[in-house]
């Protein structure tokens, strides 16, 4: 008897069309339970992404980690997670290969699958094909892409929008704000002398973020189970006024001084673009933009703070939209 209900994708972000698939797929394991309980929800996944082995210069720079990854799926409703090691063999396999080692040994009933997934060598496999070889022994479920706001929902728009600075779509197509982490080292120090010190991220070469600018966002200390999120203005960039050239995510927590985080694990999650990167004559004037960047934070937090807590890599959007809008 069939025992499972397979979900497959490369889920980078799970963004909001990756949740409607598992929450598809919750639905049909429920509907199929055998003895009253539920068959068990099965995420397939890749990694690394297949533009890392084929074309590594221009491969994407991923909306999570796989940890990440891994936690938000079962976050949205898989019960287990199967991770494909891909590299050039498994790109070799026919879809028939690809089919009989990795689908069949699951013992689905039902395989989901989003509009534009391809499988097997070439990308020649898709929604149909993987059909046409169930041989009737598992549906094959193909669902649409999701819209958001008029949008299609996919995680290259996702990556567009937050090179742009536009935090907040990326939010409502994640369906939670978009988060880096990561461990907070010594920075230049400056902060501490200007009376704004920051928590500071190095910015990771495969991994998506926001574009150079000034945010208004949360802190999390992590590792903590009731850390709550801060109120933070997050710097992106530079630091042009000082002639920077790494860049890094600085986060100040509005009002607060007397934070120790050097060396300790933080969730940094954006929620409102406010200015973009900017070089300042002197630092008086660094320092009342500062002072208007914190006023402006706290303005927009104020009025999107959140009230469902933080899930494995991001604060809900429904827990702050709606009181946007």
């Amino acid at each position: 008897m069939p025992h499972s209900v397979v979900v497959i994708g490369n889920f980078d972000g799970v963004h909001q069309g990756h949740q409607r698939l598992l929450q598809v797929a919750r639905e049909r394991a429920h509907t199929l339970a055998e003895g009253g309980r539920d068959l068990k929800v099965i995420a397939v996944t890749l990694w690394p992404h297949p533009m890392t082995v084929f074309a590594a210069d221009r491969a994407p720079r991923l909306l999570t980690t796989l940890d990440d990854r891994l936690r938000l799926l079962r976050h949205y409703g898989a019960d287990e997670v199967r991770v494909i090691q891909f590299n050039r063999e498994v790109a070799s396999w026919s879809p028939e290969r690809f089919v009989d080692t990795m689908v069949r040994p699951l013992n689905p009933a039902v395989v989901i699958v989003g509009a534009n997934f391809t499988f097997g060598k070439g990308a020649r496999g898709t929604g149909e094909t993987l059909r046409e070889l169930s041989g009737g022994d598992f549906e094959v479920q193909n669902l649409g892409l999701v819209s958001v706001g008029g949008r299609k929902t996919s995680s290259s728009f996702i990556r567009r929008t937050l090179a742009a600075g536009d935090v907040a779509t990326a939010a409502h197509h994640l369906g939670r704000t978009f988060r880096v982490t990561g461990v907070v080292m010594v920075g230049d120090q400056r902060g501490h002398t200007l009376g704004f010190p920051t928590a500071n991220l190095a910015i990771s070469a495969e991994l998506a973020t926001p574009g150079d600018g000034v945010y208004a966002g949360w802190l999390t200390p992590l590792g903590e189970s009731d850390a709550e999120p801060l109120e933070a203005a997050i710097s992106v960039g530079t630091n042009p006024t000082f002639d920077g050239v790494e860049r890094r995510v600085e986060s100040y927590v509005v009002d607060r001084t007397d934070l120790h985080l050097y060396g300790r694990h933080i969730a940094v999650d954006f929620v409102e673009h406010l200015r973009g990167m900017a070089r300042f004559h002197d630092i008086d004037e660094l320092i009342t933009q500062m002072h208007s960047d914190v006023k402006r934070t706290r303005e927009v937090l104020d009025a999107t703070r959140p009230t469902a807590g933080v899930t494995g890599a991001g604060i809900p959007a429904d827990s702050w939209s709606a009181q946007r809008d």
